[in-house]
């Protein structure tokens, strides 16, 4: 400990001797320093005691002389600032309070006001302003004025000099977001110049970190209420009329349109567009299912069916043969829809939805079985029974399944009906006609 405390002194009596030593009159060398020689001297020894107290984290005594430089000599020496916001870092990761830690934030956010407005003809300013924003990003996120005009400001700079960080500008629009939903003062255009203008620093991120960002640019854009329908159909409509054959461009209004549920002929004007750029069975099923809603069932089977005559995993065709089944059964195609249902189930016999197209297949066929038709309904609520067992990861379509069953019992034939026909309940039975034609049955009476 002594050998240390002497080679502290050493080097303070080194110090005091260099300072001594120099000729503070030098206008050149140490006029920023302060208007005469004491002012210089004065001032120059204690930056240089400013900067041993705060590499030895004496933080009391570091303040005073920060403070004494800024009063004194606020234009010597950039450092100063610099070594300014670590103290003032420092200082916040030891306040004892909120209200102590919001006041070192306050004086460290004024140190880089000082340095901008002392240095910044000197200094790469997006470079200042972006390190300001990471503080008020790790210091002052609760504050949400000074980390949106923070973030704003190193993005804004970072623009000019064409030195955009994506990880900043991500965060920028991501708090513009969050904002727009409870400040009245931030408008949807805003919203929408600030996504135009940020868009393209987003275009051609491979690497993971940059794939992160990007989706929380483009999430924050799609959850921000200010992306509904008509605000990006006015924001798209011009570009790709402009570059239609922009396939990237197509394919960004595709997802952020699709997100918000659009229907309008534009949607599904691009939507098709990228299809025949980019087609796959999921987006053959995403254009046949908005089709569907629009009761164009020609045009959603066109789709369904492209998609499947390509397809080779069995796992994707399922959901193809599904939908197929479901809009020939909306359209009133009972054999195409049967069709369809009967290939879904020898895919994969698990599968509800062939259960459940095929009982209302049998149900709404015709049949003259001398029961009234009623044996059409034995098998549907057969197939319908089936349904049920296999619909459970969807409880919706389920109880349409527990709806449509209860509704085929009460078709099923009298016994009075089967008495005639010596037809005893559990006896198997084959239905002659109508869509369950050859379909082997058990009698049950209503």
């Amino acid at each position: 400990m002594k050998s240390v405390k002497f080679i502290l002194a050493v080097a303070a009596i080194f110090v005091g001797f260099s300072a001594s030593a120099q000729d503070w009159s030098d206008d050149k060398l140490f006029g920023k320093w302060g208007a005469t020689a004491e002012e210089r001297e004065a001032n120059y020894k204690t930056y240089s005691f400013f900067k041993e107290d705060l590499n030895n984290k004496n933080y009391a005594s570091a303040t005073e002389q920060f403070q004494f430089l800024l009063a004194n000599c606020p234009k010597a020496d950039v450092n100063i600032y610099k070594y300014g916001s670590t103290l003032y870092k420092n200082r916040i990761n030891r306040a004892k309070s909120v209200a102590e830690k919001r006041g070192m934030l306050d004086s460290l956010m004024i140190i880089y006001d000082l340095r901008i407005e002392y240095f910044g003809d000197q200094e790469d300013l997006s470079s200042v302003y972006d390190v300001k924003a990471r503080d008020v990003l790790k210091y002052g996120q609760s504050n949400r004025a000074l980390l949106r005009s923070s973030l704003k400001d190193a993005v804004d700079y970072a623009v000019k000099s064409n030195s955009v960080k994506i990880d900043i500008a991500a965060m920028y629009y991501k708090t513009l977001c969050e904002d727009y939903i409870s400040d009245d003062s931030l408008t949807p255009d805003m919203i929408l110049d600030e996504y135009e203008r940020l868009a393209p620093y987003f275009e051609g991120v491979e690497d993971e970190k940059g794939l992160a960002n990007k989706k929380i640019f483009e999430d924050s854009f799609a959850n921000s209420g200010a992306a509904n329908c008509d605000n990006l159909e006015e924001l798209f409509k011009e570009k790709i009329a402009a570059n239609p054959d922009d396939a990237e461009l197509v394919k960004k209004a595709v997802s952020l349109m699709s997100r918000q549920g659009c229907t309008s002929d534009f949607y599904f004007e691009i939507t098709e567009k990228h299809y025949a750029a980019e087609p796959s069975s999921e987006m053959a099923l995403f254009l046949a299912k908005g089709f569907q809603d629009r009761k164009e069932f020609n045009k959603a089977l066109k789709y369904l069916r492209e998609a499947l005559a390509v397809e080779t995993d069995p796992a994707k065709k399922e959901p193809l043969y599904a939908q197929i089944a479901i809009i020939e059964l909306s359209a009133g195609n009972l054999r195409a829809a049967a069709d369809a249902a009967r290939s879904l189930k020898s895919l994969n016999p698990s599968n509800g939805y062939s259960y459940f197209v095929l009982g209302q297949c049998y149900a709404s066929s015709v049949c003259e079985d001398g029961l009234g038709g009623g044996s059409i309904y034995w098998a549907a609520y057969d197939e319908m029974s089936q349904a049920i067992d296999r619909l459970g990861s969807e409880p919706s379509i389920q109880a349409v399944a527990r709806k449509l069953a209860g509704s085929y019992r009460a078709g099923f034939p009298s016994q009075e009906t089967c008495f005639f026909k010596e037809l005893q309940a559990g006896q198997g039975f084959t239905v002659p006609c109508g869509m369950a034609s050859g379909k082997k049955t058990t009698v049950r009476y209503r």
